[in-house]
């Protein structure tokens, strides 16, 4: 049974925890020949990595990756995927396994403490092993390999919403995105969660985030009907992030609460004849329907929970069932969702390159 591992045609296998050694990813599946180094990975590794500001856990990571298989120089001189598994590796460099000691002893509320000992009868305490957002860099490792299957398909995530507080859609502006620490495409949003997150922080307390992603270029066609649905696909990978409660797919929820002529997305003819494909004026659907891409933007919004791991002393009982109070020492993200932007581009990355493939495999 390996339920470490996601996807079909393109599928990995992450492996590693919070304070070991190293952790990784191992990406089969990948269509020989496509140029790739570890300069192609990085980029999107350092936009997760932890460290970059006052408002993400302050634990110093490089998140250099190795690439240690897979690949092979061509005569030309480029390194090209062989067609065979690619094993990617990050080593972990700043680990500090002395501030979970009182995690050893009693659950923290919240977290996956006491379902892991429930299940397995044993735990890795330290930063909580493979429940820990620590995981979320190998998946980052792997979506930089899937995205060189689909390179006519632009992956941008980014945060909508932090402790309650949502942007303004019209002040969305794509380049502001990358101006501040929060991924957040409002520059007075942005401010605002400054404010909030300084206060936040101080106290020793945690919020939640809604990040929004949207996939342009997906062509008509990808995904399948019943049981291989891009939606439901879609859901799982992200439902998989660790921290993640919630996720929309184009309106989501709120298309519960509109009529059936508000959630239609109209069809006119195309703009020309290269395109035959309708123009679609609006998209409700977040550019799936039935289970299929319909060739525009791919929209799914995640909620991430506040970070579990806080200073505030919560109720709990120890592992032998005694009631205590715990609160949790260490560094750790006073808002998990912050950097939960490059994680959800990744896994659209992963499920859409898998789906290019299956579409591939079925249609020609």
């Amino acid at each position: 049974m390996s339920v470490n591992t996601f996807g079909r045609l393109l599928h990995f296998t992450t492996w590693g925890e919070s304070h070991g050694p190293a952790l990784g990813a191992v990406v089969d599946g990948c269509p020989p020949g496509l140029a790739i180094d570890e300069a192609a990975i990085q980029p999107f590794l350092d936009a997760r990595r932890p460290g970059q500001s006052k408002y993400t856990t302050q634990r110093q990571e490089p998140d250099r990756v190795r690439i240690l298989s897979g690949v092979f120089a061509a005569p030309d001189g480029v390194q090209r995927t062989t067609g065979t598994p690619i094993s990617l590796m990050i080593e972990n460099v700043d680990q500090r396994s002395k501030d979970y000691s009182e995690v050893a002893k009693a659950y923290r509320p919240g977290h996956a403490d006491y379902a892991y000992d429930a299940k397995y009868g044993f735990r890795d305490y330290r930063g909580g092993g493979r429940s820990s957002a620590r995981e979320t860099a190998a998946r980052v490792a792997a979506g930089g390999v899937a995205r060189l299957v689909i390179p006519e398909v632009a992956i941008l995530a980014y945060v909508t919403e932090i402790g309650g507080d949502a942007i303004d859609p019209a002040n969305f502006d794509p380049a502001e995105i990358a101006r501040n620490p929060f991924f957040c495409p409002d520059a007075r949003a942005a401010a605002r969660w400054a404010t909030q997150m300084e206060s936040v922080r101080k106290s020793g307390s945690s919020v939640g985030a809604v990040v929004e992603c949207v996939a342009t270029g997906v062509p008509a066609g990808w995904g399948a009907p019943l049981y291989g649905k891009l939606d439901a696909d879609l859901a799982a990978a992200m439902m998989g992030i660790n921290a993640v409660k919630g996720v929309e797919i184009g309106d989501g929820f709120a298309a519960a609460r509109l009529t059936g002529e508000q959630n239609a997305d109209p069809m006119r003819p195309g703009n020309s004849m290269a395109n035959s494909g309708p123009r679609f004026e609006a998209n409700h659907a977040g550019g799936i329907a039935g289970g299929i891409s319909t060739g525009q933007p791919v929209v799914v919004r995640v909620a991430f929970k506040p970070t579990s791991s806080i200073l505030t002393p919560q109720p709990t009982i120890t592992r032998e069932g005694d009631a205590t109070e715990l609160f949790t020492k260490g560094r750790h993200d006073p808002c998990v969702g912050i950097r939960g932007a490059p994680v959800v581009e990744a896994m659209m990355a992963l499920v859409l390159a898998d789906h290019k493939l299956l579409h591939r495999g079925q249609c020609g």
